[in-house]
């Protein structure tokens, strides 16, 4: 315990329908208002806060346990914190908050686990499916619940605080059907309510609202659009292809650009970081989408000079990221087809970011060795995607984004290491590398000799 001058423990167990738990009582609340308010008084560097699991207290929750002193809180609400903080700095507890009880204590945690145990048992003992798997099966339900709301721009529509017909008015939506929706979303944490009139959570204000510097929905909506063919999936397994659906390019282009830009913007810095930029000046990114990887690279590298080559439909996009970047002078674009059109030569480096999902093995193979034709001697193809480990059953998010492919292209997958690895190598490239990056996704890189 000597990390920190005083460590705090706020029980945070989530417990299924019904069940008492610190988390229904407001213990993220009383969190939230404890990182802020340790903050503010400039005293996080010296008390570390810490989320736990059960303490056996449940009815008394939310509890609160400070060390090295040994203290506990309970029934804690966001509006005790201020006096909570305070007490760290002083050293002296809040003492109308403070449980000093042990017996009791002792006798309610014995008591509640006693109970559980029970529980547990008579629920095996009788079959039941086990909540953590029900709660898998039925994950679909937030899910859906969020998507709809952002492709109803719901969260927009809220603002700064609306009752639900209000909000069913701007989205165009049935009042009663949109209070349901509403309520569902609050209780998902994602709005908040009070007297009848729904108001965003600061994550929702952020990250899904018009006007916002983080607004991600425009990129969200592409997850919106893979829920529809997912819904295919039993059938594309029968097939081994994915379900025809009609779709709208319109709006599915552009969603699917800003995903990517949103996933790349995060991941750039970490990409040039790993691939160098020793000896790049000329590059050439493949399916360069948003064009993020290009920006970044050309940020790093002033004398970089690179290439974009997509199609038709998104290059257009592209455009408008590289110009709002204030790059256009050292990052171009080309429409072309990189299976079949002309890539160029004598490149230093060639990008295939999250492309070979897309594409059979073999048209990997021929992507590869259209590649190496087009790079400098001692050039890099850097390949970005989701790597299989050998064994195919891990990561599990490049495992299921297998399936992704499976529902959305006629022959894409995930593939492993050994795979990525072969098909440089017979393609010609040496010192061929895997570079594991943090997140779902990592490099391959192939040298041409």
């Amino acid at each position: 315990m000597e990390a920190f001058r005083q460590h705090v423990f706020i029980c945070m167990q989530e417990k299924g329908e019904g069940v008492t738990a610190c988390p229904r009582s407001g213990s993220l609340h009383v969190l939230q208002a404890l990182q802020k308010g340790l903050c503010a008084q400039n005293l996080d560097d010296d008390v570390q806060v810490t989320t736990c699991g059960c303490l056996g207290l449940c009815d008394d929750g939310p509890i609160m346990i400070v060390y090295p002193e040994g203290i506990w809180y309970r029934k804690i609400k966001a509006e005790d914190v201020p006096e909570i903080v305070t007490s760290l700095r002083s050293g002296q507890a809040v003492s109308r908050l403070v449980w000093s009880d042990p017996p009791a204590m002792h006798a309610q945690s014995k008591e509640h686990r006693d109970r559980y145990r029970t529980m547990v048992k008579a629920r095996d003992e009788a079959g039941i499916l086990p909540d953590d798997l029900y709660e898998m099966i039925r994950a679909y339900m937030p899910s859906r619940t969020v998507l709809t709301a952002l492709e109803l721009d719901v969260f927009t529509a809220i603002a700064d605080g609306a009752s639900a017909e209000h909000v069913a008015g701007k989205i165009h939506a049935d009042p009663r059907a949109t209070e349901m929706l509403l309520n569902a979303l609050m209780s998902l944490r994602l709005l908040e309510k009070t007297d009848g009139i729904f108001l965003n959570s600061a994550a929702s204000a952020r990250f899904f609202c018009e006007g916002s510097r983080d607004n991600a929905r425009p990129g969200l909506l592409h997850t919106a659009h893979i829920w529809h063919r997912w819904s295919g999936l039993t059938e594309s397994v029968r097939k081994g292809a994915p379900v025809p659906r009609k779709e709208n390019e319109e709006d599915f282009v552009p969603a699917f650009i800003a995903a990517m830009d949103r996933n790349a913007r995060e991941r750039a810095g970490e990409v040039v970081k790993s691939v160098g930029t020793s000896g790049i000046n000329r590059m050439l990114d493949l399916g360069g989408g948003s064009g993020a990887y290009s920006i970044a690279f050309a940020r790093a590298l002033p004398q970089i000079r690179s290439e974009i080559m997509d199609l038709g439909d998104v290059v257009t996009l592209t455009q408008e990221y590289i110009k709002k970047a204030g790059l256009a002078d050292r990052v171009t674009t080309r429409v072309g087809d990189m299976l079949r059109d002309p890539l160029g030569e004598n490149y230093d480096l060639i990008l295939v970011s999250a492309i070979c999902h897309m594409f059979s093995p073999e048209e990997n193979r021929e992507l590869f060795r259209r590649a190496y034709k087009a790079l400098a001697p001692k050039g890099q193809i850097v390949v970005q995607d989701f790597i299989l480990e050998p064994s195919k059953t891990a990561p599990r998010a490049a495992v299921l984004f297998s399936l992704n492919m499976l529902v959305g292209t006629e022959a894409g997958s995930s593939y492993s290491e050994p795979e990525y690895a072969e098909w440089l190598r017979n393609a010609g490239f040496t010192d061929v590398r895997r570079v594991r990056l943090p997140g779902p996704s990592g490099l391959m890189i192939g040298v041409r000799a």
